[in-house]
């Protein structure tokens, strides 16, 4: 049996923005609007994910993408020319490092959720970009 995500809802305040913010930031398309109410970001040719826009209090999300060393390094540049603060630690301060232990950053966007990078899968060790 093979099981894929398709599609994961993120909840924002507003979903051009998000979806714009991070489609850019990743290197993918994203749009204004796509089928029902959300702004989808199409990761790859299986997932996408959709930003809902709402005024409700939601929980911040960790979503973790793994990438190539050539994609972390032109995301990565992305993410300093926009100015976005970002840390090598889950929860630690801001100082603009990428993690030692596992090479990852970690960096979060206006409506809270927390973005991680990383290049080989920390959880999933024997798996590559």
């Amino acid at each position: 049996m093979t099981i894929r995500l398709d599609h994961f809802i993120v909840p924002c305040r507003n979903k051009a923005a998000s979806a714009r913010l991070l489609g850019d930031l990743l290197g993918v398309p994203w749009a204004e609007a796509g089928i029902g109410p959300f702004a989808p970001v199409y990761l790859n040719d299986g997932l996408t994910l959709d930003f809902f826009e709402t005024d409700e209090t939601f929980p911040v999300h960790h979503y973790c993408f793994r990438v190539s060393e050539e994609e972390f390094g032109a995301i990565l540049g992305r993410i300093r020319a926009a100015g976005i603060a970002f840390r090598s630690t889950v929860r630690g301060p801001v100082d603009w490092q990428v993690g030692a232990d596992y090479g990852n950053v970690y960096w979060n966007e206006p409506d809270g959720h927390q973005w991680e990078m990383l290049t080989v899968s920390y959880a999933r060790p024997s798996l590559s970009a």
